[in-house]
């Protein structure tokens, strides 16, 4: 990407990729494109040999698996590709005033402007990025985090690093990228209970920020209890994390998890998916569930049962996934938990038990809130931990 600052001091530039590094992207994405084609067909069950032809139905649901897997690569490299930016400078006053400041501590700025995404389709936009380019004078170097609190002064806007952006300001000069601050935060808790006899708990979580200001929760179910069903879920959660960071989205990650999953020959792999993705600046969160337990959204009194009905991953190779949106303000609660607990709930006999406990629930703390939950369902199961028991409380909470 050609990034072309304040020394050019013209405004509202346009930043895109060289058209050699376009050219060549496109290459790529064609080239995906055309692999994928070469593995793609029809399967036409065959008569003969009933091993034989289980074996080739397995080796033409791996290749849909790959094909698929390279058609959502060519669309990435596609929208890389395709990436533009409107550059915009800063005022020469200001941007003084701001590399005077910073060189008193020891920070040397050779560049600096606003990078703003131009729409998508979609009519999307991202929300401008301030590019800093720096290097420290000292040899200990400065937090990113320090730097952003400084320039959040300085131009009266409110910055955090970016997810990318290392955590040191060293002696390297380089660019820096800095963001809006999102409006709310997530205090996460937990609280678990392993299975009687079982040393490990099959629950695993994983809470993923891949793009500063969108927070995407994971919680898994692996089949079973112990060992296998807690590498089960890793497994789950450790695919779903790549391929987040690789630059897939939350939906069309999961369905290659699942594909993944359906094909695999490492034996059955049938564990639970629940996602939760919180955008930390609308406040918009969409939840999305392969065969996950109901998940409960409370605001103040009024707490909402969320459920899908859906099978495990690895069930089936295709899939489609339900999409739950709800807005989240702030002082919300949602509680995500593993069937361990609706199951021992369910031995009171009532459905309802838990909605009703959330609401008279006056308990603030995420942490606190999931051990009372934990509790509860131990209560009601006489004691006994009969399967795996997770609970994880989100808070939401406004920042700004």
């Amino acid at each position: 990407m050609v990034l072309l600052g304040n020394r050019g001091r013209k405004v509202n530039r346009e930043a895109v990729l060289t058209d050699y590094s376009k050219k060549r992207l496109l290459t790529y994405a064609d080239s995906f494109k055309e692999l994928a084609a070469g593995l793609s067909f029809t399967y036409r069950e065959e008569e003969g040999d009933r091993q034989q032809v289980l074996e080739k139905r397995r080796l033409w649901e791996k290749q849909q698996v790959i094909c698929k897997n390279m058609n959502e690569m060519s669309n990435i490299l596609c929208g890389v590709a395709a990436e533009a930016f409107q550059l915009e400078t800063i005022p020469d006053r200001k941007y003084r005033k701001v590399t005077q400041a910073l060189h008193q501590e020891r920070l040397c700025v050779t560049d600096m402007f606003f990078m703003q995404s131009k729409p998508s389709a979609k009519g999307m936009t991202e929300r401008p990025v301030l590019a800093v380019r720096m290097y420290a004078a000292k040899a200990c170097g400065i937090r990113t985090d320090e730097v952003a609190d400084m320039l959040s002064v300085l131009l009266d806007h409110c910055f955090v690093p970016s997810a990318t952006c290392p955590y040191m300001v060293d002696k390297e000069e380089t660019y820096y990228f800095f963001v809006e601050e999102p409006i709310f935060m997530v205090m996460p808790g937990y609280a678990r209970a392993i299975r009687e006899n079982e040393s490990v708990s099959g629950d695993n979580y994983a809470l993923i920020e891949s793009v500063k200001g969108h927070l995407t929760v994971l919680l898994s179910d692996g089949m079973g209890s112990g060992e296998k069903a807690c590498k089960d879920s890793e497994t789950v959660l450790d695919l779903m994390e790549k391929m987040l960071e690789a630059g897939y989205d939350v939906e069309t990650a999961m369905s290659l998890v699942n594909s993944t999953l359906a094909v695999s020959e490492n034996g059955y792999n049938m564990s639970t998916l629940d996602v939760c993705n919180i955008d930390l600046y609308s406040g918009m969160c969409r939840f999305r569930k392969m065969g996950g337990a109901a998940t409960f959204l409370k605001s103040n009194a009024y707490v909402e049962q969320i459920q899908v009905n859906s099978l495990p991953l690895g069930v089936f190779q295709s899939r489609d996934t339900e999409t739950v949106t709800r807005e989240l303000i702030e002082n919300d609660y949602i509680i995500m938990m593993t069937d361990g607990i609706t199951d021992a709930l369910a031995m009171a006999g009532s459905e309802e038990l838990l909605s009703s406990y959330l609401a008279d629930l006056r308990e603030t703390n995420p942490g606190e809130m999931a051990k009372k939950v934990l509790q509860l369902a131990l209560m009601h199961g006489h004691g006994r931990v009969m399967d795996d028991m997770t609970v994880v409380v989100l808070g939401i909470f406004r920042v700004r």
